[in-house]
């Protein structure tokens, strides 16, 4: 997990999130956790998983298809950042098939006593 011993700026924190989400999508599921102080990545990809089947695939998928076989991550898209006016949380908007999904990450910048880290993400609906 990264740390910084100053309050990182958008640049930096972006970088860290673009390098996850590349690591999410070519399925390096465990190195992507490394980069934050995440929460149970089970609850994301199943979280992406039915938003991106939800975003219209016209396919017939098995309930736990999403974790035997992964290679749908590589479908998705970062497609946005956005921040809060305090400059503390990011989400980040997603698209598979060029669809946006129905669901974002958001991550928080947050102080810690070794320094400031990346937490999340968090799945909104």
């Amino acid at each position: 997990m990264r740390i910084w011993t100053e309050l990182p700026g958008r640049t930096e924190v972006e970088a860290v999130l673009r390098n996850y989400f590349s690591l999410l999508r070519s399925g390096r599921i465990s190195e992507a956790e490394q980069l934050v102080d995440h929460y149970p990545v089970r609850h994301v990809l199943k979280s992406l998983w039915t938003a991106s089947v939800d975003a219209g695939t016209d396919e017939d998928f098995a309930a736990d298809e999403w974790e035997r076989d992964l290679s749908w991550l590589g479908e998705l898209a970062l497609s946005d950042l956005r921040w809060s006016y305090t400059d503390s949380h990011v989400s980040i908007e997603i698209s598979y098939r060029a669809r946006t999904l129905e669901v974002e990450l958001s991550f928080w910048v947050k102080p810690t006593d070794a320094g400031w880290i990346l937490s999340g993400p968090a799945t909104y609906w």
